[in-house]
């Protein structure tokens, strides 16, 4: 089912904000196909282990749903603190860490926070899609700029926009969405040095520009390319964000999390709506990441899968992108809404987004990779 537009002639009898008349609401097609690759979901559903323990663990936390939930969620802090250490080698303090319901939510407590009238955010497109509605949802001014033709930042496009539009968010996926490009160290440490003094002016002062670092497909990089998370400790207006949708398989759980410097957190917890993470949420994450290392070994899979594919792409002489994500995009066709088509015609379904003739297929299982594959050759031959 397409999402609804509101209508603009009933929406005149409301009370709707202006901006909002005529849009429809953000998501990707959901159809029953045999391969769907357009959500860039782990395709890998959890063991019997995993769904055991989720089990045993929810049913546990059920015996106490008459009570409100633990409203800080300090031991979910604690275990995903423990596993950014281990995944990237850097430790951070439990409290330091902040979760919502899904990372969208902990960026749009962002906005919340620093965001508003009169107040703008930035980001330098392709990117994804959200990021704008963030901000239309908080009432703040949308900048949006061009990336390079190989889809990396221009650094001096970004110190200047920086300096001309002072910002009080810059939103930067790495890897970003939907192109698969991370961003390298040298360029964010450029870029924070930037932002130190390009934000709004708060009682005659320039702030800072708060940095968001969208890491939701990390877990996926290639062996080699760092993490934000090494540059936190020196940089107090940086945000490093990551999910379990992706790499843990868990985009029915709904838990995203960011990590930033204490005054960042303060400011959020204003915000926040209370109890904003269920006992349920918190015990099935929790049980979740008791199997990192299991669902780890998924993510070496799905990324070897991802570079049979780029390398199966570009001899049908396609162009992709080198990614560092669990998705790939690549073209570009002259007409790529009716390549679209014609796959969904063959039972595959991936996505209509980023530049003009570009297309983006997420990884799935062998299986779907292959039938992927095959639909694609007959459709371009």
């Amino acid at each position: 089912m397409s999402a609804a537009r509101i209508d603009e002639g009933a929406a005149g009898r409301l009370p709707l904000r202006e901006d909002l008349a005529g849009l429809e609401p953000y998501g990707a097609p959901q159809l029953e196909v045999a391969a769907r690759l357009n959500v860039n979901e782990n395709p890998y559903a959890p063991s019997a282990g995993v769904i055991a323990d989720i089990a045993d663990s929810v049913a546990r936390a059920a015996a106490g749903l008459n009570r409100y939930p633990d409203r800080d969620f300090m031991e979910l802090r604690c275990a995903l603190a423990d596993y950014l250490a281990d995944e990237s080698g850097v430790r951070r303090a439990p409290e330091l860490i902040w979760a919502g319901n899904g990372s969208n939510e902990v960026m749009l407590h962002l906005f919340q926070a620093f965001g508003g009238p009169g107040r703008s955010a930035v980001s330098f497109a392709p990117t994804y899609s959200m990021y704008h509605e963030y901000a239309r949802d908080t009432n703040t001014r949308w900048i949006q700029r061009a990336r390079l033709k190989d889809f990396m930042l221009d650094l001096e496009l970004v110190e200047q926009t920086l300096r001309r539009e002072r910002p009080a968010l810059l939103l930067l996926a790495s890897p970003n969405n939907p192109t698969g490009t991370a961003l390298p160290l040298g360029d964010v440490k450029r870029i924070l040095e930037a932002a130190e003094e390009s934000g709004p002016l708060v009682d005659g002062e320039a702030a800072s520009t708060i940095v968001v670092i969208d890491e939701a497909y990390a877990e996926f990089r290639r062996e080699g390319t760092p993490s934000a998370l090494e540059l936190l400790e020196d940089a107090p207006h940086l945000v490093v964000s990551r999910t379990m949708s992706k790499a843990f398989g868990m985009a029915g759980l709904r838990l995203g999390y960011m990590t930033a410097a204490k005054a960042i957190i303060d400011a959020v917890m204003l915000v926040r709506l209370p109890y904003h993470l269920s006992a349920v949420t918190q015990a099935a994450a929790l049980a979740a990441l008791r199997h990192a290392d299991e669902l780890r070994a998924q993510v070496a899979s799905l990324r070897e899968e991802r570079d049979r594919l780029v390398e199966r792409l570009r001899a049908m002489g396609l162009r992709a992108v080198d990614s560092d994500a669990n998705f790939v995009l690549f073209g570009p066709f002259e007409d790529r809404r009716a390549v679209f088509d014609a796959l969904v015609e063959r039972g595959v379904l991936i996505r209509v987004v980023g530049p003009e003739g570009w297309l983006r297929v997420s990884i799935g299982t062998p299986e779907e990779t292959a039938a992927f594959v095959t639909a694609l050759e007959e459709v371009i031959s």
